[in-house]
């Protein structure tokens, strides 16, 4: 049986598929020193269920979001490889990280795998050299498990009942934070988590929207 997400403890939510993710888990030395749970999701399910149109489908947006990425790594001196085709799918590598219950090390090394060597992990080859990498033989029977699959359905599940709407996020005194440039947001918040109960952060959190639904 499937654990629930601890609610209560700081937790990071990710796909493989975010270039974002990746950079961010790259800046890993400068998060709040406490410890995150690593939790796998599909930002395409994510989309799905909030009804969100994906980057990839509004071309103009996709070409923006690639150069934004290869900005920040170049900015941020993080190297960086598109993988051949993007969007790719990345159930098998979510899949596998679940199973595994990849920690911090493991995920940035797949994360690498994907974004520093540019590979694609849904390929049966890309996968197999990812497998090999972790050093977890019979990495296709492992992700076959229902049990594996249990687990990720999990994840998206408490991801939902969180409020998780993309990757990457945070969660830190049960507040979220999404993207790659909140990071300055987290930090300050995890020293002073009060100006979330300030009042104009209630207010502006509280407004009503001008627009017919």
């Amino acid at each position: 049986m499937t654990q629930p997400i601890d609610a209560a403890s700081p937790l990071w939510f990710y796909d493989f598929v975010s270039p974002f993710s990746y950079l961010l888990l790259e800046q890993h030395d400068k998060w709040p020193s406490m410890p995150f749970s690593l939790v796998p999701v599909s930002v395409y399910a994510l989309y799905r269920h909030w009804g969100q149109r994906p980057t990839n489908e509004v071309p103009q947006k996709r070409t923006f979001v690639y150069r934004h990425a290869l900005f920040r790594a170049e900015q941020l001196g993080i190297a960086f490889k598109m993988p051949p085709a993007h969007p790719f799918d990345s159930t098998k590598a979510l899949l596998l990280a679940a199973a595994i219950e990849a920690d911090v090390p493991t995920v940035c090394s797949m994360f690498r795998f994907i974004w520093r060597e540019g590979r694609d992990p849904s390929t049966p080859d890309g996968f197999a050299d990812l497998c090999q990498l972790l050093n977890v033989p019979h990495g296709e029977r492992l992700i076959e498990h229902p049990d594996t699959k249990a687990r990720l359905q999990r994840n998206f599940d408490d991801a939902l009942a969180l409020g998780v709407f993309g990757v990457p996020t945070f969660r830190l005194h049960r507040q979220l934070f999404w993207g790659e440039d909140a990071l300055p947001m987290v930090l300050y918040c995890a020293r002073s988590p009060g100006w979330l109960e300030s009042p104009e952060v209630k207010r502006i959190s509280a407004l009503p929207s001008g627009m017919a639904t």
